[in-house]
């Protein structure tokens, strides 16, 4: 041990190695691509627009009549082993919800983490390298978490779900193997990067460090997409005949068509989710900071998880809308379940998680323009913006129909409502997001504004198109949403493209105008970092909160519209919970596991702390 801790040490080592350095660079840029080919759809996927009966049979080169695998078994509610004093299906809906909480985040850190890294590197500041070290610590207690849970849940279903198991295992055999494999690699890469941190700080050692990292973001995103192939064939089954036989290859299991949807919603959730949950870490720091230098710290460290948070947060409706498109393309009932039917009403519940989140993300950035010199020009914006987010949440969660007694329907004329009616269908509802979106955007631009001033030639010209931009991207967005009223709604649906368009177009041509504009410009002031409110620390805690339990009502949502199927229309759920759950029961169940979650949050953060008071005691703080 000694003499590997002097080898670590031994700087000159690095030196003279500029052949190598050259290797290793461009050993970075294969294992990026490498990377990069594990987000990449599979086109086949993409386009695959099959109904259900015909993805079963999706199977290219493989002769349907001769599968190699057994049917689905055909069970009774005999054949699922009973505890006593145990409810299986809630048992298994709570771990498996938690271990979701969990991967998602240690997911999504690393990815950041990496980015942070590399961004100290290149402008050699050490204040990024020191928050992706302090953001990658306190992963570590959550990937063991993350680590357990997947152990549990497995047990849980060996367990009260056997038969399910076994036929599971037995399609995604090779499947388990390489994510065994996988998991190994990226426990091995999370511990190197960590611990090894101030080994391989310093030339040619951040380089290969840097590249470790990216290893870990290689496994961890392979990993995914691989358990992302399990539930999405529980979903929309392929690569199996009708009765559940496997037709021998497993890529046209994996590759069904919800699984490439799925892939980019949750890549994206998780950068938006992870990002939440450390802006929550670095709330909590500030409000137990004991000096103005500590507060400073996590402000900043706060801003930059703010910022991760928005990024993914502003593109996450969209991708959740080609998942639930590609439902409705793979099998038109389960998609009218899910908006239409039994789960019609989860969508209000939805909007007012989401709405939460838009406002609380607004509202710290609002607050955020105060410590910056220069933002007042911008201040009489917010609110008219407050004004926008404010309607178009309350569009958003006003319900087309309402639940009624026979008197009270009589009252009002009918099912909906003379007036509030119209603001239920969804011309209104996708004006409503597209307009919540361009408004965040519109306040994170002029958050990054703030504080700076530029001297460009164009800078009249820039500020006016991106004026027109906003103007005339909102008036299209608004035209679009009124059309709808007078087309078929069959029709009416694919205004929703053109909007979507729309917002994306001014966020990308707005977002380059402004980099352009005051790239390299001189900052108007020193930003007075620690200088925000108590309350808006609390709006980080409210985010974090609102998207854990967004997460766990929409898991709910994905399973249940399966009904009482355990692989969608192939394999039979015959046991004691296989019912839908009304809306108060999965609430309750959600906020369980939500308490649950931070609970386990906060003990992480407190671990985190006894540790610095320790170091700090023995003058060992890093």
């Amino acid at each position: 041990m000694n003499f590997m801790q002097e080898f670590m040490r031994k700087e000159n080592l690095f030196k003279n190695l500029n052949s190598l350095k050259n290797l290793a660079v461009r050993f970075v840029l294969v294992l990026a691509l490498a990377y990069a080919a594990s987000l990449i759809v599979s086109s086949d996927a993409v386009f695959a627009n099959e109904a259900p009966e015909a993805a079963h049979a999706e199977a290219e080169g493989v002769d349907e009549s001769q599968p190699v695998g057994s049917p689905a078994p055909k069970l009774t509610a005999e054949s699922y082993p009973k505890l006593k004093g145990v409810n299986s299906r809630v048992t298994v809906w709570i771990v498996a919800q938690l271990h979701l909480f969990f991967a998602a985040f240690v997911l999504a850190v690393p990815i950041f983490v990496l980015v942070i890294e590399l961004i100290g590197v290149l402008t050699g500041d050490k204040r990024y390298d020191n928050m992706a070290r302090e953001f990658i610590k306190i992963s570590m207690t959550a990937f063991s978490f993350t680590a357990t849970l997947g152990g549990i849940l497995l047990f849980c279903l060996v367990i009260f779900y056997p038969d399910f198991t076994t036929y599971s295992l037995n399609i995604f055999k090779p499947i388990m193997l390489v994510y065994a494999f996988l998991f190994f690699a990226e426990s091995v890469c999370l511990y190197i990067y960590y611990y090894g941190w101030d080994a391989l700080g310093e030339g040619f050692g951040k380089w290969v460090h840097l590249t470790i990292g990216l290893l870990l973001n290689v496994a961890g995103m392979t990993i995914m997409v691989l358990a992302n192939s399990w539930a999405t064939f529980m979903m929309a089954p392929s690569g199996v005949t009708a009765d559940g036989a496997f037709l021998g290859d497993v890529w046209a299991v994996v590759k069904g068509p919800l699984w490439n949807p799925l892939n980019l919603h949750r890549f994206i959730a998780n950068i938006a989710y992870g990002g939440s949950i450390v802006a929550a870490y670095t709330a909590y720091r500030f409000l137990t900071a004991k000096t103005k230098e500590e507060k400073a710290h996590y402000d900043w460290m706060g801003y930059t998880a703010t910022f991760i948070a928005v990024i993914g947060l502003l593109p996450l409706p969209f991708a959740g809308y080609w998942l639930t498109a590609e439902m409705y393309t793979y099998s038109q009932q389960m998609g009218i379940t899910l908006m239409g039917g039994i789960f019609a009403w989860l969508f209000i519940i939805q909007a007012v998680c989401i709405g939460g989140i838009f406002l609380g993300t607004n509202y710290y950035l609002w607050l955020g323009m105060g410590r910056m010199k220069g933002a007042d020009r911008y201040k009489p914006a917010i609110k008219y913006m407050a004004v926008v987010l404010v309607a178009s949440f309350l569009v958003w969660f006003t319900p087309h129909t309402i639940i009624m007694t026979g008197a009270e329907m009589k009252a009002l004329g009918g099912a909906h409502h003379p007036t509030l009616g119209v603001l239920g269908v969804m011309s209104a509802k996708n004006t409503a997001v597209n307009l919540m979106i361009l408004t965040t955007f519109l306040a994170f631009l002029l958050f990054l504004r703030s504080g700076k001033t530029t001297a460009v030639s164009w800078k009249t010209a820039g500020n006016a198109a991106v004026v027109a931009l906003f103007v005339a991207g909102t008036a299209n967005i608004i035209i679009l949403g009124v059309y709808g009223y007078f087309i078929p709604a069959n029709i009416r649906i694919g205004l929703s493209v053109p909007q979507v368009f729309t917002t994306l177009f001014i966020i990308v041509l707005a977002s380059a105008i402004d980099f352009f504009m005051y790239r390299g410009q001189p900052e108007a002031g020193p930003t007075q970092w620690g200088k925000m409110p108590v309350r808006s620390q609390y709006a980080l805690f409210l985010v974090a909160f609102s998207f854990t339990w967004l997460m766990g009502l929409m898991g709910y949502a994905r399973s249940g519209i399966r009904t009482h199927w355990h692989v969608y229309t192939i394999f039979r759920d015959y046991s004691p919970g296989a019912f839908t759950p009304t809306l108060g029961y999965a609430a309750k169940i959600v906020t369980v596991t939500t308490l649950i979650f931070f609970v386990m949050v906060v003990f992480i953060f407190w671990l985190d702390n006894l540790s610095r008071k320790k170091s700090a005691a023995t003058g060992t703080a890093k």
